[in-house]
């Protein structure tokens, strides 16, 4: 990757000379082929990284050198042929650091006020690093609620596309200045999923502070009797990975870092949605950047592959895995859950409970009796309606609601299943 002795490791002056002679890139590149790289190799790809990764933990300021050897090798991938994609966290860190703050805020108001103050600082960096390449790039801003119907969902998806196609290299973040509470993605790891759903990708590459999951913290010396932790290099089953995660970090492993939000269960609940829509994820460390290249190329003993479902969701409903999901659930019992699985449309009477509101057409989470996400759904009726009409038959909603209205819950089309074992019947 070249010499790093004389760039700059603290916020300054951005890099104003060339830093490579790579030829510019040709913006006429067409996107018309198909996802996976199945022409000469080509393909689409998500990079996102956090902001543990690019700011550094002891003072908040940026990592230059990691910040132009990531750029560095965006680009080079990007002359390759690639369609490439970088989620960039950072802007709240960026903007704590610009005022001096010794620690991240906690109000939503702060939150937003840093995240407007660090995200065009953020970006002239990248626009620098970039720039020193003949590197094309373009700042996106997304919010939840621009992804909440069908025609947002491709509204936002032809920007990006188009943006591809002539070259251009999006540097995608969440609009936090504006987002609600009740609007977020919650985190660059979801974002960065929906947007390698948007996008048509075929691997998203999760740039972190470790190098890959472990069968144990590898930070830990082991038990007596216990082997070492050892890399895991390939996850078959992201549903039971995610189980565990979930169950570790109850448990008291926490999660994220001073300055950031993410962790790994975050991390596998992203590669669980990109996972439903085809795409592999690779969790790997930020420091070695070689290794998106590697995965391109083969290599099987980078980072861990998270392999995407057998069967993945049809092109027609992958919008609804970009629906920000609403704080309510429902949750079924198994005979619906054997239903679901079967690809049909869900009925009232099957859910055994419903919890927190929600409205008619919202995205609700839709839970096993275990309490395990089995699918995301839109729904007919809202929560009180469901509430009403739990376990009971389509014949009396009438009866409780003195209206006629659908007699699914949710129709099949609107019912996207996030597990591999039962995904192939609903999911076309």
């Amino acid at each position: 990757w070249g010499s790093r002795k004389n760039w700059p490791r603290e916020v300054g002056s951005p890099l104003s000379g060339p830093m490579s002679s790579h030829p510019p890139v040709s913006p006429k590149l067409s996107r018309d082929r198909a996802p996976g790289g199945g022409d000469g190799g080509r393909c689409t790809i998500v990079v996102k990284v956090g902001t543990s990764s690019i700011l550094r933990g002891d003072s908040g300021t940026l990592a230059l050198s990691t910040l132009a050897c990531l750029v560095e090798t965006l680009a080079t991938l990007r002359a390759r042929g690639h369609d490439v994609v970088l989620v960039s966290s950072g802007a709240v860190g960026v903007g704590c650091q610009r005022l001096g703050l010794a620690e991240r805020p906690k109000r939503l108001a702060e939150l937003q006020a840093m995240a407007a103050i660090g995200q065009p600082h953020l970006m002239r960096y990248y626009d620098e690093f970039f720039s020193a390449l003949r590197q094309p790039i373009a700042q996106v801003l997304l919010s939840a609620d621009a992804l909440d119907s069908r025609s947002g969902y491709r509204n936002a998806q032809a920007t990006l596309d188009e943006l591809l196609r002539r070259g251009v290299i999006p540097v995608v973040n969440e609009n936090d200045s504006v987002a609600i509470s009740e609007l977020r993605f919650g985190d660059n790891d979801t974002l960065s999923a929906l947007v390698a759903v948007l996008v048509g990708a075929s691997h998203l590459f999760l740039a972190t502070d470790v190098d890959a999951l472990y069968t144990a913290n590898p930070h830990v010396a082991p038990p007596p009797g216990q082997p070492p932790a050892e890399p895991i290099r390939e996850v078959a089953d992201v549903c039971e990975a995610l189980a565990r995660a979930e169950e570790a970090a109850a448990g008291g492993g926490g999660s994220g870092s001073a300055w950031g939000t993410g962790g790994i269960a975050t991390k596998l609940r992203a590669a669980r949605l990109a996972a439903a829509a085809g795409v592999t994820t690779v969790i790997h460390s930020a420091q070695e950047p070689g290794a998106v290249a590697a995965v391109l190329g083969g290599a099987c003993d980078v980072g861990t592959r998270i392999l995407p479902q057998p069967s993945s969701v049809a092109s027609h409903k992958r919008w609804l895995l970009a629906l920000p999901p609403a704080s309510g659930t429902l949750t079924l019992d198994a005979g619906a859950c054997k239903a679901l699985a079967r690809g049909n449309s869900l009925f009232f009477a099957g859910v055994s409970a419903v919890t927190h509101p929600f409205c008619e057409r919202d995205a609700v989470r839709v839970l096993d009796s275990a309490g395990r996400e089995l699918a995301r759904a839109v729904v007919n009726y809202g929560s009180e309606a469901c509430a009403a009409l739990a376990g009971r038959q389509s014949r009396e909603i009438f009866d409780e609601l003195k209206y006629h209205g659908p007699d699914e819950l949710a129709h099949r089309r609107n019912i996207v299943l996030l597990t591999a074992a039962a995904g192939e019947a609903v999911n076309g």
